[in-house]
């Protein structure tokens, strides 16, 4: 495995323009190491419907990014106290496993202190029930980004006042707040590490994953001017552009939601006079790897039956584009 340094990059436009760069281009035949800590920010999974997971007034009052990342699943709060974690290799059946990835990460928790971190669920960290860091995939091309989160010192008052979950999340998991389900880890660190701030405390990890004594021992991919030109028009054409971030959905008439154990689905659609679904866009928190565009596509255009939707259903991998949930219950959602 080789480390990318990103630089000190913190803009999170750069950040994950650079790790989708690194997916979406086989720059070497090793798996690769990405860490990154972004400014103040939102980072939306890629099926979200943004308007409905951020507080935009309070957004826009701190200038704080909102920018889609390319990986299902929820949105998430970044700041300079928070760093990410990103695996990149070519995509293997057995790897979608999150514990094939989290588990260097958990052990070289434990060996600065923080003994009781460990992989809950499917996809996230936790300490004393508490979560500090949530993790998610995506697949391009036959290779594939396994990334995570580390609330090391962030401000936690700020995840509560950026973000809006819907009600039914936070019931759900028989919670009050998201405030009071996730925790920074820095007091559970060792007395040796309790001085070091984000940075620091990142780049001590690095060398615990790599096993190694100094950064100059760390392997590393160096990128060229020319790797970092592509980056930036990633971050140009994707994550600066409201359009990516945002999206300008059309004003739908109807609404199917509903609540998995693998996550939320939120079809929103419209049906024409002739009953044929003329637009539809697919929401939701759920782990799909595929593009959920595909299924859109497939769904537009089809006459607004069971028959109809089963058949266009028929030919997907609902695991796929919806993280194992059964095309049976999206077809009963979807219809009634």
């Amino acid at each position: 495995m080789l480390f990318v340094d990103n630089q000190e990059n913190t803009d999170p436009r750069t950040n994950i323009a650079l790790e989708t760069y690194l997916v979406e281009n086989r720059l070497t035949d090793q798996p690769l190491l990405l860490f990154y800590i972004n400014e103040p920010s939102i980072i939306i999974g890629r099926n979200q419907n943004t308007v409905e997971e951020v507080n935009q007034r309070y957004v826009e009052e701190h200038g704080i990014h909102v920018v889609r990342r390319m990986s299902g699943g929820g949105a998430v709060y970044h700041d300079l106290g928070n760093f990410s974690y990103c695996f990149i290799q070519e995509e293997h059946g057995p790897a979608r496993d999150f514990s094939v990835f989290t588990r260097p990460v958990i052990e070289a928790l434990h060996q600065m202190g923080v003994a009781g971190a460990k992989l809950e669920g499917r996809n996230d960290l936790l300490i004393d029930g508490k979560k500090f860091s949530g993790n998610a995939m995506y697949i391009k091309n036959g290779r594939m980004t396994a990334h995570g989160t580390i609330l090391y010192d962030a401000d936690l008052d700020a995840v509560t006042a950026a973000l809006k979950p819907r009600a039914d999340k936070i019931e759900s998991k028989g919670i009050k707040s998201v405030r009071s389900r996730v925790t920074n880890i820095r007091p559970y660190v060792a007395d040796a590490y309790q001085h070091l701030d984000t940075r620091e405390f990142r780049d001590h990890l690095l060398l615990r994953i790599f096993g190694v004594n100094s950064r100059a021992d760390v392997p590393e991919y160096t990128l060229s001017a020319d790797d970092w030109a592509q980056v930036a028009a990633i971050r140009a054409e994707r994550f600066a552009n409201w359009d990516w971030n945002y999206g300008r959905s059309p004003a739908f008439t109807s609404e199917r939601y509903h609540k998995y154990p693998q996550g939320a689905v939120d079809f929103r659609f419209n049906v024409e006079q002739g009953g044929n679904i003329k637009e539809i866009k697919i929401y939701g928190d759920f782990f799909g790897v595929g593009d959920i565009a595909d299924v859109e596509k497939r769904l537009t255009g089809i006459p607004y039956r069971r028959d109809a939707i089963a058949a266009a259903f028929a030919d997907f991998d609902t695991a796929l584009y919806f993280g194992g949930i059964a095309a049976k219950d999206l077809i009963d959602q979807l219809v009634g």
